[in-house]
């Protein structure tokens, strides 16, 4: 049985100097330490990622486990593997683009005031999303796989009686609203390539949900939408 990974000091140091070095990177790279937009996004993005920890820590440390396992362990799927790394490339693209974009050389032209506020509405909604399905859903692993260790079970209340899998939605909200937020059209753009391929593999990791998660497929019936509620 694959024991889930141990946090150890060296990897609390190491999972801390990445919560403060991929935003604090958005801030360095559009080369203007007065960034106001830049700045707003990087606080914003780190007291949400230490509310999830902080929240886990104390309510949750089998969880808080569980999302720092190793990709490739705990018999995850092994299609999953090529994808998760495809969608951590493209993250780190994400973080590195925007501010090259946006503040840096100006590839794309001003957004106006309107598309702003838009993207600081869907951060709003992500922040709301995303915390929720860390404190709803206790199984929420970063890999695809099922975790027969920790007794896996299905989970239907709180978001996910919205939607099927509201981790993804909070995560495309964020991956394209900050973008806007920003001005960063390419952002958006790897924003909206980043929700493409969490399509992808939201279609395999509910296939091996319907096969071996107890009671998922009635589930998918009591909630219609995968992604996006009336849409899909």
């Amino acid at each position: 049985m694959d024991r889930a990974p141990e946090l150890t000091p060296l990897r609390k140091l190491v999972a801390g100097f990445e919560l403060f070095a991929w935003p604090g990177l958005v801030v360095a790279l559009s080369g203007d330490v007065s960034w106001v937009y830049g700045w707003v996004f990087s606080v914003w993005f780190v007291v949400l990622c230490l509310t999830c920890v902080v929240w886990l820590y104390r309510k949750d440390p089998a969880l808080l486990a569980e999302r720092f396992r190793p990709p490739g362990t705990g018999a995850q799927q092994r299609w999953d593997r090529y994808v998760f790394g495809a969608l951590m490339l493209l993250i780190a693209a994400w973080f590195v683009i925007m501010p090259l974009d946006a503040k840096r050389y100006h590839w794309t032209a001003s957004w106006p005031d309107w598309a702003r506020a838009v993207g600081a509405i869907a951060m709003a909604v992500s922040s709301f999303l995303l915390f929720r399905s860390v404190t709803d859903n206790t199984f929420l692993s970063p890999l695809v796989r099922m975790q027969s260790e920790r007794e896996h079970r299905l989970v239907s209340t709180g978001v996910y009686g919205i939607v099927r899998h509201p981790m993804y939605l909070g995560g495309l909200l964020l991956m394209c609203g900050a973008p806007m937020f920003l001005g960063s059209g390419f952002g958006f753009a790897i924003g909206l390539l980043t929700g493409l391929t969490s399509v992808v593999r939201i279609v395999g990791e509910e296939r091996m949900l319907v096969r071996e998660l107890a009671g998922y497929e009635q589930y998918r019936h009591q909630v219609r939408y995968r992604l996006v509620p009336g849409i899909w």
